[in-house]
This record gives C-alpha cells, structure tokens and sequence, in this order.
C-alpha cells in the first residue's frame, strides 16, 4: 500500500453559533478501502509483503455488513492477494448472496467461513486454529485494530489538525480513537464516541494507546447496529443540508451526539471542533434493504 497522492480535505460545517465545527473526509481516500480502513491496514500488509510470504492470504473477521471485511476484500483484489472472511453468524450460510456487503467482497475474489456466534465469540480459539491451518496467512484482526492498526491512524493527522480543541471520532474496536490519542497535539482533546456498548474498551485503548483513559461518550442509540428513525431523520439532514453523506452506524451517530452536545453546552464557546468521518458508506445499501423491509424511511444515498 502507498501513501495517497491526495489530501484529505477538511470541510468546515457552518453553524450559527460561537462554535466552529469542521469534518476531515477520510471516506475520499479510495473508493472501496475506505477512512479509517484504509489506515489500519497500512503497515499491516506492507509489513506482512516485505516478509515476501509464499502463497500470501489475508484473513480477518467480521459481521454480514462489516466495514472492514469489505475493505479487505478490495484490498485482496487491488494486490492479487487471495483473502478469507470469517463471518458471524451461521444463519445467513445459504443466503449470503443477498447481502449487498458480502456479495461485494465475493465479487473482489473473497472466500468465507461461517461461524456460529459462540464460536466467534471465542477469539483467540478461533485465530488459532485459522493459524495452524494457514501458517503463512496474515490475520487480521476484527475491526483492523492492533499496534500496527493504531501505528496507521498517525497519517490522519498532519499539519491542519494541529489547530484544534477538540478530535472526535466514532469508535468500535478502539484501534482508531488509540491511533489519534497517541499521536494529537498535547493541548488537543480527543472525544471517544462509542457506537458499541462495550465496558471493556476504555482498557482496551489505553492498552493500544500507552495514555491515559480517553473519555468516552455513549452513542449507540440502543445498540451497535441499531438505527432509529431519529438517526435517519438527523442523516438524511445532515446530508442535504452539508452535502457530505454519512452512515449510519459510526459516523452518521457520531455527529449526530456532537450536534447534541453542541445543543446542551457541553463545547465551551469559541471551540474549534474537527470530527473524522470514517467512511463506511458502503453500509447504507445494507442497511436501507432492512428498512425498506420494515417498511421504514431509506438513508440517502
């Protein structure tokens, strides 16, 4: 993988308020290995081919509509590198070919294996053996996030980002909210927004990012996966107000707290806010066949 050619743009949001909030685009990084995938992966897999492995294969896992599968998966397909996801979740076995994620990543030359949920549950047993059959694999782990993930998340910062109060990102696995923590500006502080409603991350990223516990806001809106009509409404706002589209499991709840917080006082006045938007666009398709089945309002596309 190289560095992109492009520069990130950062997008100011205009409010009226004494409070200045901007957006950095991490989605227009590539069109399929996109935001913050495309960071955590960086040294992962240049690390891995400058160990020049026979037979090379990338192996991760992750949920029917998962972020990082997919990026995975293109990323195979960009390096003529065979790649194997293991999935969540048995049932969906004889009707992946419906899910518009996994029907993607097929397309990119992506195998699978289904797993039952307690079987996924059970990580290291499961990498394990995934180890023993596959010796010269690279596996990666849900998510992205590891020491070389969080090493990665250092090139979303540069010289623009130096100038603000506050960074905010949507946070999953930890790997990304680790990577800006351990590389921002001493004076800078970083607003963790948890999209799962997981006790055990404030450890995990302190663990990835050698700092002090990073604050951490609820902004699951009932569960990771869970998208209320409240979540549409503030989306399909967001995005025909701003034009920038976001989704709606990381970053469309993301800014949607932040606009909350805004409301309630929580950003002292004449604060100079800069949120990541992570891309995952890619989910919307998945999720607007969920909501068109449930007879629901669809996300803007």
């Amino acid at each position: 993988m190289k560095l992109p050619e492009i520069e990130i743009p950062i997008t100011e949001i205009p409010l009226n308020k004494n409070i200045r909030l901007f957006i950095k685009r991490e989605d227009l990084i590539h069109p399929e290995i996109s935001g913050n995938k495309y960071w955590k992966l960086f040294y992962n897999i240049n690390h891995y081919l400058d160990l020049q492995p026979s037979n090379p294969l990338l192996i991760t896992f992750g949920g029917a509509f998962s972020n990082h599968i997919s990026a995975v998966a293109a990323l195979g397909k960009s390096l003529g590198i065979k790649t194997l996801g293991i999935i969540r979740g048995e049932e969906i076995f004889n009707k992946w070919q419906q899910n518009p994620t996994l029907s993607h990543a097929q397309k990119n030359g992506m195998d699978f294996r289904f797993v039952t949920r307690t079987e996924y549950r059970d990580k290291p047993s499961l990498t394990k053996t995934f180890e023993i059959a596959f010796p010269n694999a690279l596996i990666i782990p849900e998510g992205g996030s590891n020491f070389l993930a969080v090493e990665g998340i250092k090139h979303m910062l540069d010289e623009r980002t130096k100038s603000f109060d506050y960074l905010c990102t949507a946070v999953g696995t930890g790997g990304t909210v680790a990577g800006i923590s351990k590389s921002s500006e001493k004076n800078q502080k970083i607003l963790g927004f948890k999209v799962v409603d997981d006790s055990s991350l404030g450890k995990r990223i302190s663990e990835f990012s050698g700092k002090d516990q990073i604050p951490l806001l609820d902004a699951h809106f009932g569960g990771y996966g869970k998208i209320t009509d409240e979540n549409i409404r503030f989306i399909n706002w967001f995005s025909n107000e701003f034009g920038i589209p976001l989704d709606p499991i990381y970053t469309g709840k993301m800014m949607q707290r932040i606009f909350e917080l805004m409301d309630e006082g929580f950003f002292p006045q004449g604060s100079k806010i800069l949120a990541f938007h992570t891309g995952g666009l890619q989910g919307i398709e998945g999720a607007n066949e969920m909501l068109r089945k449930q007879g629901r309002t669809l996300i803007i596309e």
